[in-house]
């Protein structure tokens, strides 16, 4: 599975957070190899025993049935993960990580009958994120057939949809994925979605400096100096502006959006500012 287009590319590192739930899937796996059923018990999410294991809602996501199962979740992190986080930034990304999988635990309650195992409600929840943000990037199955995001996901959610309403599927857990598809689509399109709040634009700030009054004289209102024509204000309105354009940025994409020039502006914005 790749994926790559004019406006996104796979290239990219692993961010923190990725690599942080990469490896501590894996080590879990390792560690469960010890005795499967017995883990599966105490850390699979079971509907019937959430009173008495609560933790359960959040230890599945960490629990794989098999190694195919761990390997096809966690390419999907790799391949997905590092964009979604380089831009909403590590806590916006893990938040919606743990929002995902947990939305596939309500879902499952209308299978109550089942424990679930696996990171698939969170994962589907990535792979929604990736198609809303990068619709028209191509995914090369196997390499080879390039299948645009938003299709290769809208595929996914059919299945998950048929199979939960069919009522088939085997040992999968279609109800979780569904969940973590409707738990991630709802929370990209609400109030608390990542980059700003939905409907809602940042206010333009701008920098002016001001002058001190002396307490003991009254306050009155200045008259502004007129510095000689072409000097200063001129460049200071550049300046603001490309700031303004910074943190509008920084609204939209998040501070790991930033180039380093753009950093350094902010910086030298920032000392101007104290100084004064």
């Amino acid at each position: 599975m790749y994926a790559g287009n004019a406006q996104f590319s796979f290239g990219r590192r692993l961010t923190p957070w990725v690599k942080r739930l990469l490896i501590a899937n894996v080590v879990i796996f390792l560690i469960t190899r010890v005795s499967p059923d017995l883990f599966n018990y105490w850390l699979a999410f079971d509907p019937s025993r959430i009173l008495t294991q609560p933790w359960g809602a959040v230890t599945y996501m960490f629990m794989h049935g098999g190694l195919m199962h761990l390997l096809l979740n966690m390419l999907v992190l790799f391949f997905f993960g590092p964009p979604l986080e380089a831009k909403w930034g590590s806590y916006e990304f893990i938040k919606f990580y743990v929002i995902c999988g947990l939305g596939a635990v309500v879902l499952s309650f209308f299978n109550p009958g089942a424990s679930i195992i696996g990171a698939s409600g969170a994962i589907y929840g990535l792979m929604l994120a990736f198609a809303m943000n990068w619709p028209e990037a191509p995914i090369y199955i196997w390499g080879i057939f390039p299948v645009k995001a938003k299709w290769l996901v809208g595929f996914f959610f059919v299945i998950s949809l048929m199979e939960t309403v069919g009522g088939s599927g085997g040992n999968i857990a279609h109800f979780a994925h569904l969940g973590g598809i409707l738990t991630g689509f709802l929370y990209l399109k609400s109030d608390w979605r990542p980059g700003r709040k939905a409907g809602r634009k940042r206010p333009t700030v701008r920098i002016r400096k001001m002058a001190p009054v002396p307490r003991d004289q009254p306050a009155r209102r200045a008259k502004p100096e007129t510095p000689p024509e072409g000097q200063g204000v001129g460049r200071d309105e550049s300046i603001l502006d490309e700031v303004d354009r910074i943190l509008d940025k920084i609204s939209a994409e998040g501070m790991t959006a930033l180039t380093p020039k753009e950093r350094e502006t902010l910086d030298n914005v920032s000392k101007r500012h104290r100084t004064n």
